[in-house]
């Protein structure tokens, strides 16, 4: 418990029993139990009523009666003290962690904003924060931002379609926009709000019905990811192939894809493929070749002409499939193999490794 807490529970102890005890006293005098009563209400609140009983040839009635009224007094002035003090630390604190924690994201770049803390947001602040991976949460529900605050997350209250609750998380230094209301709508217009705040961010969008994908990619969403169709295809995955879903759960259950591969010298890295690179022009076959047995390229990402987003992603792609510039790679490794296939992929301006141009 607290001091004010203590304080407050004292206070409220001593008023009590110090009014009981006067009732009793009244009691013993002689008194009615409801005049007893009444006689340390008036007295107590000092409502300013004259005695229930003549007390001018009682001395020692009156003398109890003036303890009465300091006791009661200072124990109430005591608890009022305690109340007092709760509300000016809670008020201090309160102010401190707001400014401690505006100061946290005035200093954040590269970060993730996180907008809706609902089912689906709180899972993915919670992969975030597993993968130290820093992130805002943005949600215009005090009572849902109350336990991430508690946690020492970095939360802001405020609606997400207006620039300026964008901009007090930081959009204009983040990396990532994600956008996980379950309404199709509002993540349009947060869509629409951060692209026109920060065209450079890279939005992605939770959509619940199929049809709001367009809107949503016209809207600026890099990325539309559609929980329904995921789930779906992992329980036809699950019925369908069993022992290989089984496997994969299993795997990320414990750790994760990718510390499981670690163990036996693999990893599965993304490469993408600048104007001048060796290997735009070649096809995968001659790639796959050249590397031997070192690695495998287990999808392509297909990417427009102009060098927008990616139109499609080919898990498996063909052998003569040939490589432009702005394709993604997702190669499966050794570790001696990548390297050498990293070096094949830059130019002279750098390789883009995950987002990270390498120098």
């Amino acid at each position: 418990m607290t001091r004010p807490a203590r304080t407050i529970a004292t206070g409220i102890g001593f008023v009590l029993a110090t009014c009981g005890f006067a009732v009793v006293g009244y009691k013993s005098a002689g008194w009615g139990w409801v005049d007893s009563f009444y006689m340390v209400v008036i007295t107590v609140f000092g409502v300013g009523y004259g005695e229930v009983n003549d007390l001018s040839e009682r001395p020692g009635l009156r003398l109890f009666t003036a303890a009465v009224i300091l006791v009661c007094t200072t124990s109430g002035l005591y608890l009022i003290g305690g109340v007092v003090q709760a509300l000016a630390e809670g008020q201090v604190n309160h102010l401190l962690g707001r400014r401690r924690m505006t100061k946290g994201i005035e200093r954040l770049t590269d970060h993730t904003i996180v907008c809706g803390y609902g089912r689906v947001g709180k899972i993915l602040c919670d992969e975030l924060s597993e993968a130290g991976t820093p992130f805002v949460i943005v949600d215009n529900d005090e009572s849902r931002l109350a336990p991430a605050e508690e946690a020492g997350l970095l939360v802001v209250l405020g609606d997400a379609t207006v620039e300026e609750t964008l901009i007090a998380a930081g959009v204009m230094r983040a990396r990532t926009l994600a956008t996980v209301l379950p309404d199709d709508a509002l993540n349009v217009f947060i869509t629409l709000t951060a692209c026109g705040v920060s065209p450079a961010v890279r939005v992605i969008a939770r959509a619940e019905n199929p049809a709001s994908e367009k809107k949503l990619r016209r809207s600026g969403a890099d990325r539309v990811v559609l929980p329904a169709r995921i789930g779906a295809g992992k329980i036809a995955a699950l019925i369908t192939r069993p022992s290989a879903e089984d496997l994969l759960t299993h795997a990320e259950s414990r750790a994760d894809l990718r510390d499981e591969l670690a163990r036996i010298g693999l990893k599965m890295n993304e490469f993408t493929l600048e104007p001048g690179s060796d290997l735009v022009g070649a096809t995968l076959s001659e790639v796959e070749a050249a590397g031997g047995i070192g690695f495998l390229v287990v999808a392509l990402h297909r990417h427009a002409a102009d060098g927008g987003a990616a139109e499609e992603v080919l898990r498996r792609p063909s052998g003569d499939s040939i490589l432009a510039a702005g394709d993604a790679l997702i190669v499966l490794g050794y570790d001696a193999a990548l390297p050498t296939l990293a070096r094949k992929a830059k130019t002279e301006h750098g390789m883009v490794y995950r987002g990270t141009r390498s120098s």
